[in-house]
């Protein structure tokens, strides 16, 4: 059970692994794109290239999609980046349903654990197999596997990573299960102190909003976590400016935060202890390019 490219390295490798894929539920084809043409998701769009069975139900209760899904006769669900599950759903296979999350649960529990863990500043993250029960994320832990994340890599260069690190944890996972090798720890147990959890909600608009007043470092760490999407953005001008990439400078800035300076091919904007190099940029109407390219054709 997935939807995006995130899930397509999982179902891969399952294949890969020589596990009998029963059925594959995957979100239905949806209207996108200029012309409004209905798209399939990355991962119907492997599972059609295979030739596996897919279901694409607009409501998990829907009571023909649940006795489908029963026909089915799977030992085992496997969940990657798919949506809420209803328990009438997880709890259908003989094994139970289980999820690969790209977090050290129980840290960073929630929608968008890359990013945040790259806009926190985190040097580790890592993935997690646990078994689905009611709370969201909060089932007991089955495997886990530590990630560095580099100094200046992006949400989108860990997320590529990480689906490949996953796909692999998940089916060493489900070989364990199938031979009754794995104990599973209930995730209080990781979690001595509660309070010091991190959360990964949604991302929403306002959260890309570039603050200026605020340290290089977070802002910094904000356009890593925000890249390549939905990207951290600021005002030029009036006119919108998404930062894709972007380099920092310690230094007492000579202007107020949120202002900018252009000096030869460079773009920076002040924070309240340095500078933010835009280094490639997305202005309003326009494709994503290097900031040099952008001032080059920019009228002041």
């Amino acid at each position: 059970m997935g939807t995006p490219e995130f899930a397509v390295a999982s179902l891969d490798a399952l294949v890969n692994a020589g596990c009998n894929i029963v059925g594959v539920i995957t979100a239905p084809d949806r209207p996108a794109g200029r012309g409004m043409q209905l798209q399939q998701s990355a991962v119907k769009k492997y599972a059609v290239e295979k030739g596996l069975h897919i279901l694409q139900p607009e409501k998990l209760k829907n009571p023909a999609f649940l006795e489908e899904l029963k026909n089915l006769q799977a030992d085992l669900q496997v969940v990657v980046a798919f949506r809420m599950l209803p328990e009438v759903v997880w709890n259908m296979p003989r094994l139970g349903t289980i999820n690969l999350h790209a977090s050290l649960l129980p840290q960073y529990r929630g929608a968008a654990p890359i990013n945040w863990a790259v806009i926190n500043g985190e040097k580790e993250t890592g993935v997690t197999t646990f078994k689905l029960q009611h709370e969201i994320d909060t089932g007991n832990i089955l495997l886990q596997e530590k990630i560095t994340i580099g100094e200046n890599e992006t949400a989108g260069e860990l997320h590529d990573r990480m689906k490949i690190i996953g796909s692999k944890l998940l089916v060493k996972t489900v070989e364990a299960l199938a031979v009754g090798m794995l104990e599973p720890i209930p995730q209080d147990q990781l979690a001595q102190d509660p309070s010091a959890l991190k959360h990964a909600p949604k991302i929403f608009t306002e959260t890309c909003r570039i603050d200026w007043n605020k340290p290089a470092d977070q802002i910094f760490n904000l356009i890593r976590g925000l890249s390549p999407y939905p990207a951290a953005f600021t005002y030029l001008d009036g006119k919108l400016l998404k930062i894709f990439k972007a380099s920092k400078e310690q230094a007492s800035p000579g202007i107020e935060p949120g202002q900018y300076e252009v000096r030869g091919q460079h773009l920076r904007f002040a924070s309240t202890d340095g500078y933010i190099y835009a280094e490639e940029v997305q202005p309003e109407g326009k494709k994503r390019m290097k900031t040099e390219d952008f001032l080059r054709g920019w009228r002041r």
